[in-house]
């Protein structure tokens, strides 16, 4: 390989933020029942666990790409290092729930400095022909985290308490903070760098999201629907202030005059719209109506995210050698036939069913995921790679954010402010069933913007 002992650490730095980013987000998802029963949590605080830190996230996202630009991508991943390390720390010490979601909030946005940032040191440390095995091995961080969340979360959450899963992630923070402070080193001078970040735009952005997000969790109140309208509006003075910018956030012409990219980044919104919740989902049916452990719900759900781990890379070769459509449209239809599966769960479900669906389901997103990506990375030209890159991940992030949102909108509406250990089977149910068929109809939405974007010119 030829690389120097300071590449080598500024790799491991990078794939060890990526692994802790979705390892928090798979392992809570395992320990929020436990949550639930430590603060008393309803059911729709208890989602905000989640949610607080999928919204700092897409917050963060925009901006932060263009804030490295004129602070520097080092300095801000260091900050984003420390930033996420602290806040995983107070997490594991928080005294309510109300500060938990807050400190998950906050370490939201170090994993957005970090998210955003960690490829871009990788593309700046390493010479063209290594950069793709480099940007490779951190993908797989982001996969191993998805893969090992649920059992390592399960296990600690069972023999240890659910806090022992953000002392763990605190420790690997502290020790990657390190490793950062003495190898990654400083970024070359960022005076030449002739820009400003549309603040204007950003707020309206930020505002949206929170309006939309926080208005779902308060429906069927006249006052959650009216924030959910206030927040669509936001975004949409969002939009039209790109549009007319000297200096945007998003190139919001890359979405309206270039339809390979303006449907690949559709086609990812709405896969992680459907299926970033059924993890969330399941874990609570595994553990109330299954009455499985913490341990073994986190070992059935491995089966995913290790068939997303194992198969990403193959469809990402193929896609390499046949169109990507013909992938991601076979994967999405996969992805839509396993949520209809899952809407048909009940209380009497045998498990093997449910870890095949989860099989089927992780093989249909590996399909899509890899050759997704391929395409709206192959849509622009070199110089626009940073902004596909972020466009990517925004549209990942605001899924995620719309995928528990519906599930949300589901516990706000049917569950009457109950936690969801006191809501009755047939509630919890219903709201399961609800959720998957919703999502499956967001899928079927999906296999269009995949089969129709149209051709990558090799």
């Amino acid at each position: 390989m030829g690389w120097t002992g300071k590449q080598t650490s500024i790799l491991i730095i990078v794939a060890i933020t990526a692994f802790m980013g979705t390892f928090l987000i798979s392992s809570v998802n395992i320990a929020l029942p436990a949550i639930e029963k430590s603060f008393g949590l309803d059911a729709v605080k208890l989602s905000w666990i989640i949610t607080a830190f999928l919204l700092a996230t897409a917050m963060t996202l925009l901006p932060v790409g263009r804030l490295s630009d004129l602070s520097g991508i080092r300095r801000l991943f260091k900050t984003g290092v420390i930033i996420f390390t602290l806040a995983t720390l107070l997490c594991g010490l928080a005294g309510s729930g109300q500060w938990l979601i807050v400190f998950r909030f906050v370490q939201g946005i170090g994993a957005a400095l970090t998210t955003t940032t960690g490829p871009a040191i990788l593309v700046s440390a390493f010479p063209p022909h290594q950069r793709g095995r480099v940007l490779g091995i951190s993908v797989a961080g982001v996969y191993l985290g998805l893969a090992f969340g649920p059992f390592a979360g399960g296990l600690l959450t069972q023999y240890l308490g659910w806090r022992s899963i953000f002392y763990v992630s605190a420790a690997l923070g502290a020790i990657t903070t390190a490793i950062a402070m003495v190898f990654l080193g400083k970024d070359q001078s960022t005076a030449s760098v002739n820009g400003k970040i549309e603040i204007k735009g950003t707020i309206f952005y930020m505002l949206g999201l929170i309006a939309l997000v926080y208005g779902s969790s308060r429906i069927p109140e006249l006052f959650g629907w009216l924030l959910m309208a206030g927040g669509g509006l936001a975004l949409t003075l969002f939009w039209l202030l790109e549009s007319r910018s000297e200096k945007p956030v998003i190139d919001t012409k890359l979405y309206t005059k270039n339809r390979l990219f303006s449907y690949s980044n559709l086609a990812a919104l709405i896969n992680y719209s459907a299926t970033f919740a059924i993890v969330f989902l399941l874990s609570l049916y595994l553990q109330k109506i299954q009455g499985l452990t913490p341990r073994d719900a986190g070992i059935i759900l491995v089966a995913q995210p290790a068939v997303m781990a194992i198969f990403s890379p193959v469809a990402g070769r193929l896609s390499d050698r046949i169109q990507p459509r013909i992938l991601t449209s076979l994967g999405m239809s996969m992805c839509t036939v396993g949520l209809i599966a899952f809407g048909l769960l009940s209380t009497t479900s045998p498990l093997w069913l449910i870890v095949t669906i989860l099989i089927w389901v992780g093989f249909g997103f590996a399909l899509f995921s890899s050759p997704n990506m391929n395409t709206i990375m192959s849509s622009v030209n070199k110089k626009q790679y940073g902004l596909a890159s972020g466009s990517a991940a925004t549209m990942r992030v605001l899924g995620q954010i719309v995928s528990m949102t519906i599930a949300t909108l589901f516990f706000a509406g049917l569950f009457q402010g109950k936690a969801v250990e006191h809501v009755s089977d047939a509630s919890f149910m219903k709201a399961v069933n609800y959720g998957f068929f919703s999502f499956a109809a967001i899928s079927i939405l999906g296999i269009y913007f995949s089969a129709y974007r149209g051709k990558i010119s090799r």
